[in-house]
């Protein structure tokens, strides 16, 4: 009798995003768009797509473009059908696959499976949040030639502003936007590396708002300082589109307004403790609109500590205008020297200083002058003991922690003050998303793809991961509260709000034994990773049984 022959295959949390994948239907909605597939392929490219996806949502320190070897020790028949061999997973099979994605349209493809998620998991989206971050791309590309960016047909690689203090790479621009709810991505576009906020997001709103606002029905949309710009914000009055976006600084209404704040009438924001409202009325662009000052007890305690060094370096650029420069320069009467300095004091934000004339006799004749000569002319100068005043910090403690919020939902029983600070905070589900596709982890911050048109395919392949990790956090969180069900945390104490993170990493050591190479037996199963199977439903627990 032979001895047993036993073999193991690891799924670990790899059957999680595989039942994510069948839940969205996504293998099935991509093979649809490309229907006349090649009889002699051995996986289709929808299943393509769903195995980048289990490879960049695997965690294991490889970057995203692949290899074989990832699959090869995977139950591929479990997770995306039987029949499918590690083999038939290589690099020939990925890159038709991302050709296939560009040509059908990055931004067009994703849309399509960006609703299908949302309509499927059941979510309002109530509000949109905008934003855009960088990746790094090693190699030479289309920014090596002489061809102008609207002659190509994909992005252009090439330097720009870098988010990663990496000014010295070629780089590639990717922008977002996630539903407010559970943070689930529903548009993506790739754009060229050299290109600012400003420029993209008009081009966001102008070419593809609109038909995202008919697929989703959403309310807001969600944007930070660099949304809101004259042209912006009249495009979105014209497509009567609400939005909540910061008010940038460097507008002199809202910088007046925050320098005001010590004369504003602060009341409380209800459900936000720490921070405090004051709402003016505004016609920015010819818009009408709701300006919100807040001020956040928790970003003042944070800046102050920085005021004494801001202050310091501030004051000691105009004390040097004053000694250094304009105190070198002649006048001809006293009256131009003492206009000189109060244009000096009216610039001077910090120091303050009593006007010193001195002057200086000249003479054209060469060599020292005789005892008593009268000179030909006298020079004029100015100068001063400058100072910062106590008025001057106090009025600069008062406007710590202030930012000004703007929106042109002018109906306060629609959207309070509250509602306004609360839903631009959700901000921060687009930057979570940023932060996680930029995790060494996941470890696609930097890209090594030979074509900008792959990069560009690959980028949506980035974006999908992060739409299947949130949609599992989200239907997790979302089925341990509907069926008060509870799971440990990392503190062993019972918790419903989990990050997927977590669950991911609860999940390593799950295996399937195969016994003579037909018989199959899920093991490493315990109690906690059977509560999340069982809450997700049928399609997991087939994937795990």
């Amino acid at each position: 009798m032979q001895p047993h022959q036993f073999h193991i295959q690891r799924i670990d949390h790899t059957g999680l995003v595989a039942g994510m994948c069948k839940e969205l239907g996504i293998a099935n909605l991509l093979d649809s768009l490309v229907p006349n597939q090649s009889e002699t392929r051995k996986i289709s490219f929808g299943e393509t797509v769903v195995s980048m996806l289990l490879n960049g949502l695997g965690f294991t320190a490889r970057t995203l473009h692949m290899f074989p070897e990832f699959h090869a020790d995977k139950p591929l028949d479990k997770l995306i059908r039987p029949g499918i061999e590690p083999e038939h997973i290589n690099e020939s099979v990925l890159g038709r696959a991302l050709d296939q994605i560009f040509e059908l349209g990055v931004s067009e493809v994703y849309l399509s499976l960006a609703v299908k998620a949302v309509n499927v998991l059941k979510l309002p989206c109530n509000a949109l949040n905008l934003d855009s971050t960088s990746f790094h791309v090693d190699g030479r590309y289309n920014s090596e030639s002489e061809v102008d960016e609207e002659d190509l047909n994909c992005i252009k690689i090439c330097r720009g502003y870098s988010r990663d203090h990496r000014p010295e790479l070629n780089q590639a621009i990717l922008l977002l936007m996630t539903e407010n709810q559970a943070g689930i991505p529903v548009f993506m576009a790739a754009s060229s590396g050299n290109i600012n906020d400003n420029t993209n997001f008009k081009k966001v709103i102008s070419k593809h708002l609109k038909c995202y606002k008919e697929a989703l029905n959403n309310r807001y949309l969600i944007g930070d300082a660099a949304l809101y710009t004259t042209d912006n914000v009249r495009i979105l009055h014209q497509q009567e589109q609400q939005f909540i976006t910061r008010v940038p600084a460097k507008i002199k209404a809202a910088r007046e307004l925050v320098d005001s704040v010590a004369s504003c009438a602060m009341t409380p924001v209800e459900g936000a403790e720490g921070y405090e409202s004051c709402e003016v009325l505004s016609d920015y662009a010819d818009v009408s609109q709701r300006w919100v000052l807040i001020r956040s007890e928790q970003a003042r305690k944070s800046e102050q500590k920085t005021l004494l060094k801001k202050l310091l370096k501030k004051s000691e650029k105009e004390a040097e205008a004053l000694t250094s420069k304009l105190a070198k320069k002649p006048f001809k009467c006293e009256t131009d020297a003492l206009r000189a300095f109060n244009e000096w004091q009216s610039k001077s934000n910090y120091c303050q200083a009593e006007p010193v004339i001195t002057t200086k006799p000249c003479y054209t004749k060469a060599g020292r002058p005789e005892k008593d000569s009268k000179p030909d002319s006298v020079e004029y100068y100015v100068s001063g003991h400058p100072w910062v005043s106590v008025d001057c910090r106090e009025v600069a403690e008062a406007s710590l922690g202030c930012f000004v919020l703007a929106t042109n939902n002018l109906d306060k029983s629609q959207l309070s003050s509250a509602e306004v600070l609360s839903t631009y905070k959700s901000q921060q589900s687009v930057e979570r998303g940023f932060r996680f596709l930029k995790s060494p982890e996941f470890l696609v911050s930097s890209l090594f793809l030979k074509k900008p048109e792959r990069i560009e395919a690959l980028l949506m392949v980035m974006t999908l991961c992060l739409l299947v990790y949130a949609a599992i956090q989200h239907r997790i969180r979302h089925e341990l509260k509907r069926q008060s069900r509870f799971f440990p945390d990392m503190k062993r104490k019972p918790y419903q709000n989990p990050t997927a993170r977590w669950v991911f990493f609860c999940f390593q050591g799950i295996n399937v034994l195969l016994v003579d190479g037909h018989e199959k037996h899920v093991v490493g199963l315990q109690e906690r990773q059977l509560t999340i199977i069982s809450i997700l439903g049928r399609s997991y627990q087939e994937i795990y049984s």
